[in-house]
């Protein structure tokens, strides 16, 4: 029973992590309409700056993180304005092209700058845990959940409350009326898509520190970040975070109770179990 416990716990607070990996991804995609194959990448590039200002500057990660997603957000406003803005309303298949070549482009300069090398961010905190009764809490996993919990709130409350957060819905849900109260789409996008590589950065300094990193981690964190868009829904930051939990849960249970090489098979497996039963995701708005 307490292993099952531990089990669970690990998987909650991997799952916070998950979700705040994908909130750029869902933002993003329901924004732009644009399914960007190089989220992953852009996870990965944010886990080298959080690597290289710590191990270079001394940073702490965690102190590091706001560095990191301001640097990412204009990397990401940059790509968007002077490359993604040119096929934001092509067909999808022309969106996925460029998107894909993109993250191809990415790993192998990150392979030329950092090498193939894994590498991992260690604070003296790292190996710490909290105990709570028979339970672990490692101490760099609950930090990097609580800031992901915190992270979604944020962009809740600013997509709900703030002025730009109302035009990004707005756009999202009828592009011509939101030019009419005036919004100029081409900086909106920009902004959107600076807002979730920023996201994604941020993601990518956590995950530096409870995992290790090489060049080639981003395809399948944009594997996941999609399973986990589908499952939680697009329509709010909420559903992401549902759908990160629940991946992160099943994917704990399957290496428990199945094998450590079948956690991706049971959490896609679940993706496939939700696009039947409900297509829109979990806390999706339906037709």
């Amino acid at each position: 029973m307490n292993l099952l416990a531990q089990i669970l716990i690990n998987g909650v607070l991997l799952g916070g992590l998950y979700a705040v990996m994908a909130l750029g991804l869902a933002l993003v995609w329901g924004v732009l309409n644009i399914v960007n194959l190089a989220h992953g990448a852009f996870i990965m590039l944010g886990a080298y700056l959080s690597w290289h200002l710590y191990s270079y500057l001394g940073i702490d990660p965690f102190l590091g993180l706001p560095l990191t997603a301001v640097l990412m957000f204009a990397l990401g406003y940059g790509v968007q304005r002077g490359l993604l803005n040119l096929v934001v309303r092509a067909p999808m298949f022309n969106t996925l092209l460029i998107t894909f070549g993109l993250e191809v482009v990415l790993t192998y300069l990150a392979q030329l700058a950092f090498s193939a090398d894994f590498r991992t961010i260690n604070p003296p905190y790292a190996g710490n845990s909290i105990a709570l009764g028979p339970l672990a809490l490692p101490q760099a996993r609950l930090m990097a959940f609580g800031v992901a919990l915190a992270l979604t709130a944020a962009m809740w409350a600013f997509l709900l409350r703030t002025r730009l957060g109302r035009a990004i819905r707005a756009t999202a849900q009828n592009l011509t009326a939101a030019r009419l109260y005036g919004v100029e789409p081409r900086h909106l996008y920009a902004v959107t898509f600076g807002i979730g590589i920023g996201l994604a950065g941020a993601a990518g300094g956590l995950y530096g520190t409870v995992s290790q990193i090489n060049p080639y981690i981003g395809a399948t964190l944009t594997a996941k970040c999609f399973a986990i868009a589908i499952i939680g829904g697009l329509d709010n930051p909420l559903g992401v975070l549902v759908g990160g939990l629940v991946l992160g849960i099943i994917e704990s249970l399957a290496v428990l109770y199945i094998g450590a090489t079948f956690g991706d098979v049971a959490s896609f497996g679940v993706l496939v179990a939700v696009l039947i039963a409900r297509p829109s995701g979990l806390l999706g708005k339906t037709a």
